[in-house]
């Protein structure tokens, strides 16, 4: 009988344990649902800046963000220090652009997650593009469109709305150690962020990171994203001729430099346009279904175009090198002349395989290139930039609470993808952090457009993004 009856005092106060917790996430789900329009507000704040980090461009606007993004941190009163702080970049010795840094230390043994996200966005473009002035946040349907609206200002004001929603749940009750750290130069390459890193482990030092930095499946389906392509960028000069010379005069028996270029980059492809570069790996895993029709839509692609390369659609995006020429320096059409140009100047991007290092990966290019240049030309390499790829370790116990929390904030079961973009910085996170287990989530759909024109956000996605953060912070503080 005593053990009956201890069994029952067990399962009372099993059951009053699971109600008081049940109660409790429905309460933070409640503030998560509450806090959207706020943060969507803010949002538009954050979007009327044109905080463009490359150079050429005011920094004074970058400094503009860096401040707004530190009086919301501040705004919410857990944090025992926010600052705006920046890095020397080691290689040129100039300051890195602002980035925002708060910290809050943990309490009676529970966790510190580090909540990451960038303030920085990339340039307009050709603004005749645009539907609506870029840096005016404007609703049209169920999307907020402006630069930086999804990539990544969106990441941001999920990170504080829901840790807003936290908040009013518990009134400032929290034990969750919080660190944020929102960078200002992501776009433009992260020149001082390993810097940044060595400059504030301690204040940056996590068992947790959340990287709001990616997509998801489609607008209503969450993702973890779970591997990414590396990068290699660099610029090429081709040089054929000490002087630009008349093309009448000496075309067919002397070589110009963009008919050198354009024979040299045709042989980065075979005829299927896969990547045909000697030394440049492959990764061998499985892929989710994914049409060629749905292709077609979320990235644009004509029924008359055909696709390139082999295999599945999703393991040529997400575990095969791609390389794309993104810029070129020779005449205009409107400067043309008859004329043989001495030199051409062409900038390359190649997304590296997961599981191979990016500067081995950059040297299989280089040495390809230098081996197959045409006509003796001369080659010239210049800003080589490398990122490595990422696998993410899905053992750890914070990718089963990610999956458990966008499960509960979206409706449906979580996806695990591939992303065939880059984040170079998170290999310098598992450097600087080995123990920390890293998720890498977004608000994106396939239908953003991030670095293009007409970027935009779909705003049931941010909604559910914010409610399932709010709810893996929950558990995270709940311990």
């Amino acid at each position: 009988m005593v053990r009956t009856r201890g069994n029952a005092r067990q399962l009372r106060s099993k059951i009053t344990r699971m109600s008081s917790d049940l109660s409790r996430r429905t309460a933070v789900r409640d503030a998560a649902e509450a806090a959207v329009p706020a943060a969507l507000a803010d949002l538009g704040r954050l979007v009327r800046i044109p905080s463009v980090a490359f150079p050429g461009f005011d920094r004074a606007e970058v400094s503009r963000s860096a401040e707004t993004v530190a009086g919301l941190l501040e705004q919410l009163g857990i944090f025992e220090r926010v600052e705006v702080k920046t890095a020397i970049v080691p290689e040129t010795g100039a300051e890195g652009m602002p980035a925002v840094l708060a910290t809050r230390a943990a309490r009676n043994g529970r966790p510190t997650i580090l909540l990451y996200a960038h303030h920085d966005v990339q340039p307009v473009g050709d603004e005749s593009l645009w539907e609506t002035p870029p840096f005016e946040p404007t609703v049209r349907g169920r999307r907020l469109y402006g630069r930086g609206a999804a990539d990544d200002k969106a990441g941001i004001m999920a990170h504080v709305g829901a840790l807003r929603a936290l908040i009013d749940a518990r009134g400032g009750d929290i034990d969750l150690g919080v660190n944020l750290f929102i960078e200002g130069e992501e776009e433009a390459g992260s020149a001082s962020f390993a810097q940044f890193l060595r400059d504030n482990a301690d204040a940056l030092r996590a068992d947790v990171i959340v990287v709001a930095d990616s997509g998801n499946w489609d607008a209503v389906t969450p993702a973890l994203t779970v591997s990414l392509r590396g990068n290699a960028r660099f610029t090429m000069t081709v040089r054929t001729l000490e002087h630009a010379s008349h093309s009448g005069m000496f075309g067919g028996a002397v070589p110009d430099a963009m008919l050198a270029t354009v024979k040299l980059l045709a042989t980065l492809w075979d005829d299927d346009g896969a990547v045909c570069v000697a030394g440049l790996t492959e990764r061998e895993a499985p892929t989710p279904d994914y049409s060629e029709e749905t292709l077609r839509d979320e990235a644009g692609l004509p029924d008359g175009v055909s696709t390139i390369g082999r295999g599945s659609i999703l393991s040529r995006i997400w575990n095969k090198p791609s390389i794309t020429v993104t810029g070129i320096d020779a005449p205009s059409v409107k400067n043309a002349s008859n004329t043989l140009s001495p030199e051409v100047s062409v900038v390359i991007s190649m997304r590296v395989a997961p599981g191979q290092p990016a500067r081995e990966a950059y040297g299989a290019l280089e040495a390809h290139l230098r081996a197959h240049a045409p006509f003796g030309a001369e080659l010239s390499f210049r800003d080589v930039d490398c990122g490595d790829a990422f696998l993410v370790d899905t053992s750890g116990a914070a990718v089963t609470s990610a999956r458990d929390a966008l499960r509960e904030g979206y409706g449906v079961e979580p996806v695990d993808i591939g992303v065939g973009g880059s984040i170079p910085f998170i290999a310098d996170l598992v450097r600087e952090f080995p123990g920390a287990q890293i998720l890498v989530t977004g608000v994106e759909d396939p239908h953003a457009r991030a670095h293009s024109p007409n970027e935009s956000l779909h705003l049931d996605t941010f909604r559910r993004a914010l409610v399932s953060e709010a709810l893996l912070l929950e558990e995270l503080d709940r311990g």
